[in-house]
């Protein structure tokens, strides 16, 4: 999952009894808004469970399937999930059926307490992995094979392992950066941002790109500047006399803390919000580029193009919004 590409890139869920509605909600909701976003099927899904019943979260609220997992010989990317009681569901039967398919599946993911489940099939020895907090040090005491990391999801080659359900919607941040790029994972996330109206003093409420969360003060200060200067983008210098530091100094908290280098994240906003423009107004391009920071027409086409893969014309032409 981790190759750039527009073609559809289809998973199959496997979910376990008394799972948590939310655990389901984090691995599928950032793949369906990666869809709305990119106006165009990125990814699809198949959810499976043992039995082909629906499957009864643990919130009472009942999740359809497709049908039994039976799989045979497909490569699709395999997502186990489960919260609750793993043992009563991890039959001789399943194990079998995960062994055999591992085989095939270019990637396997045991989501929270799915972990257990690869585990006990032997897909997780001599890979580095991680569990749920509280079940952290039993899991590491019960396979020693298994390296166990304190992350908050861990991608170990061909083996993808979350701690919970937070932790697994930034997994899926972070596939998603790896496929397509980091602005489409960082407006995914801010489709997850609750922000009361800031008043002075208030915690900067900040997406998470993969395992990045932004905890320095004045990281969190660039970024809220760049967000309010979309229109009329600060220099590199300004922006770091601004928040109190050197330019060198806020490019290294940058990429300590995001992973992306300042000028990645200011054109990652602002790009995403002249494609949120191109598909959902009639304003012409070159307003388009202005209210943007783009000094012309040609240079916001040219950057937009280079991030998306299409103009903005094709764009609406696809979506048909033709002007």
């Amino acid at each position: 999952m981790s190759a750039s590409s527009e073609e559809n890139q289809h998973i199959d869920l496997l979910v376990l009894p008394e799972t948590n509605l939310i655990l389901v909600a984090s691995v599928i909701e950032p793949l369906r808004a990666a869809n709305r976003i990119a106006g165009k099927a990125l990814y699809s899904w198949t959810i499976f469970s043992p039995d082909g019943q629906p499957i009864e979260t643990k919130s009472g609220i009942p999740i359809p399937v497709a049908g039994p997992f039976r799989p045979q010989n497909e490569t699709a990317p395999l997502f186990v999930l489960s919260s609750y009681n793993w043992r009563a569901y991890a039959t001789t039967q399943l194990k079998m059926l995960l062994s055999r398919t591992a085989r095939h599946r270019e990637l396997m993911a045991g989501i929270e307490a799915g972990s257990w489940f690869l585990a006990e099939t032997s897909l997780l020895d001599n890979f580095s992995a991680t569990n749920h907090w509280e079940d952290f040090e039993d899991f590491a005491a019960a396979y020693p094979q298994i390296t166990m990391v304190r992350e908050r999801f861990v991608i170990d080659g061909k083996r993808i392992t979350t701690g919970g359900s937070l932790p697994t919607l930034d997994l899926m941040l972070e596939l998603i950066r790896r496929r397509h790029s980091y602005s489409l994972a960082l407006e995914v996330s801010r489709l997850f941002i609750y922000e009361q109206e800031r008043t002075r003093g208030d915690l900067l409420q900040v997406p998470a790109i993969g395992n990045m969360r932004i905890l320095d003060a004045r990281v969190g200060a660039a970024v809220k500047l760049m967000e309010d200067t979309v229109e009329a983008p600060l220099t590199l210098a300004r922006l770091a006399r601004r928040v109190g530091v050197s330019a060198r100094h806020l490019q290294d908290l940058f990429q300590e803390t995001m992973g992306v280098a300042p000028h990645q994240h200011y054109l990652a906003l602002r790009l995403n919000a002249a494609r949120r423009k191109v598909i959902e107004t009639r304003a012409d391009f070159s307003e388009i580029a202005t209210v943007t920071g783009f000094n012309s027409s040609s240079a916001f086409s040219r950057s937009y193009r280079a991030h998306y893969r299409e103009s903005p014309s094709e764009t609406r032409k696809r979506l048909k919004f033709n002007t």
